[in-house]
């Protein structure tokens, strides 16, 4: 991971040309970065994509729907049931029958899912605290509430 990092000092500007003006293309830049590094951090634990999130959101919002979580994590349902499945394999999570419409299942995270959530976030919080050490709490704050806005409205779009 040593040979990955690159002083921004030593490195020439780039121009973005019109790619600048577009918040996927950032986004997307600062989320590969990330994923690299989060990815190199658990490479032991053999992550697929998605499988870290949505262990993450199950946990915050015991009894979520695979639909639900697809949506929210952002892939398409025959993935979720992937990762679901693979949650499962690891027991770090339960399908279980819903109570309230037998025709669902609630996605709950066991005990063993939480012991691995927090090391992944451990190692998360490690990955981001470089990039976001300049930043001022006032700033992180501000950042995040603009992200969940943009979020928002891509489904209003």
């Amino acid at each position: 991971m040593a040979n990955d990092k690159i002083d921004a000092a030593d490195q020439p500007e780039i121009d973005l040309g019109r790619l600048g003006d577009f918040i996927g293309f950032r986004l997307r830049r600062i989320q590969n970065h990330l994923s690299r590094n989060f990815s190199a951090r658990n490479a032991e634990w053999n992550l697929r994509s998605g499988l870290f999130s949505s262990l993450a959101i199950i946990s915050a919002n015991p009894g979520i729907s695979q639909n639900l979580l697809s949506r929210e994590v952002g892939l398409d349902k025959s993935a979720t049931v992937q990762i679901v499945d693979d949650l499962e394999g690891r027991g770090w999570a339960e399908r279980r029958r819903s109570t309230n419409d037998r025709r669902y299942y609630e996605l709950v995270v066991t005990p063993k899912g939480r012991d691995a959530l927090d090391q992944l976030f451990a190692n998360l919080e490690e990955t981001e605290r470089d990039v976001m050490a300049h930043l001022s709490d006032a700033e992180r704050v501000l950042l995040l509430g603009l992200l969940d806005q943009v979020y928002q409205r891509c489904f209003k779009a």
